[in-house]
């Protein structure tokens, strides 16, 4: 069974100008890395575009006004503050709605060719625009592809989806979009709302009336660092598949958690950032028949951490994981160093050791505030899925 890589220079089109933390060079200089490392060459990766979704496919989770109010900035260049059209997050340029919307068809075509068993895993990765609102563009995210992907998925009939975002930043628009809705289990592990935005994703924050448990928050203090990072995805992420027991997971992969990141503040490694994607790899095998959909997101240190991260994705989920010792190709390493003009690294790692992780039936420590971050979520969350808060 084949991955289906969406890619597409037609996707570096998602550009709110040169000075704007999300640069398309993110996309381009990944899959540059991804060719040179020969992963898109594989038997197991098919490679496949984006076209521009239809209205009517971005309305299953965007108000029409809004929709209609994107094709107006797009077509005129003109500000909507009431959308959230023409701030400083969110530049209004030309084309803008046709950008957006391609990178929904993307994510749309990888939920639907996995769900329907044309393809075992998808990779997205100019996806994962997990801040975007039903009614206003938010935190760089004109439209939600997670959300619209999520679902397609449900109306195509499946029964029961995962999200799991472990991105810096709380994906609070998916999370939105699924507020009520006991089909879908929202996951997100991020920095404290306390001291990043959108300043949201908080323990008590569950889910509505229809779907109590159905979302949940793992909040973690800043400069979190890799064991205590890990330790919080182990402590939360296995429990809940295992339970809720999804047909489709669907992942986030802003890798805006990684120390060098400009605009966050956890200390997470690329040798780290990898091993979250194979426990979620693994356990997409093990909960969901394989049916993975993985997206990428935030991740603004762009020279040193976004393509190495992205890569190793890439290679996870095409079956042919790339070793962290592995160097980086020559070619593309001189040309990077060109291009940005700074030192890049040797290899696909960090050169770190990661420490083992301890599941939380090892200890709680009370003194440790990851330990206390982890225990929160677990009280709030757990019980509503017949989990023991103190077990694995």
């Amino acid at each position: 069974m084949h991955t289906r890589v969406v890619w597409s220079p037609s996707l570096l089109a998602y550009d709110f100008g040169p000075q704007h933390p999300m640069a398309p060079l993110r996309l381009e200089a990944t899959f540059g890395l991804a060719e040179e490392l020969g992963l898109l060459d594989l038997p197991t990766v098919e490679i496949v575009g984006a076209e521009v979704a239809a209205d009517s496919l971005l309305e299953l989770t965007h108000a029409p006004a809004y929709v209609a109010a994107v094709r107006h900035c797009s077509e005129t260049g003109e500000v909507d503050v009431d959308h959230g059209l023409g701030n400083e997050d969110n530049p209004v340029f030309r084309g803008m709605h046709e950008a957006a919307a391609r990178v929904v068809s993307g994510s749309v075509d990888g939920a639907l060719a996995v769900w329907t068993g044309e393809a075992q895993h998808a990779v997205n990765l100019a996806g994962g625009m997990h801040h975007a609102m039903p009614d206003h563009a938010s935190g760089f995210c004109v439209y939600n592809d997670a959300a619209v992907a999520i679902r397609a998925a449900l109306d195509a009939g499946a029964e029961r989806v995962a999200y799991v975002d472990i991105d810096a930043h709380h994906g609070d628009g998916v999370e939105r979009a699924f507020w009520d809705e006991p089909r879908v289990l929202t996951i997100s592990v991020h920095e404290t709302g306390h001291a990043l935005f959108p300043g949201t994703g908080h323990p008590g924050d569950l889910g509505g009336s229809a779907a109590r448990g159905h979302a949940v928050n793992l909040a973690l203090p800043s400069r979190t660092g890799d064991g205590e990072w890990l330790r919080a995805i182990h402590s939360l992420v296995p429990q809940l598949l295992r339970a809720f027991q999804p047909q489709l997971v669907v992942s986030q992969h802003g890798c805006d958690t990684h120390r060098l990141d400009p605009l966050t503040n956890l200390a997470v490694s690329v040798d780290a950032q990898r091993e979250a994607a194979v426990l979620l790899h693994d356990l997409v095998h093990e909960v969901a028949d394989g049916r993975w959909l993985a997206l990428g997101g935030g991740g603004y240190a762009v020279a040193h951490v976004v393509p190495r991260v992205w890569a190793h994705l890439l290679g996870i989920a095409a079956h042919a994981p790339v070793d962290l010792s592995t160097p980086l190709p020559a070619h593309w390493h001189d040309r990077a160093a060109a291009t940005w003009g700074v030192a890049i690294p040797a290899t696909m790692g960090d050169d770190v050791v990661l420490p083992r992780v301890r599941t939380f039936a090892e200890g709680y420590d009370p003194a440790n505030d990851v330990d206390r971050a982890i225990l929160a979520t677990r009280r709030a969350a757990f019980h509503w899925h017949d989990l023991d808060p103190m077990l694995d």
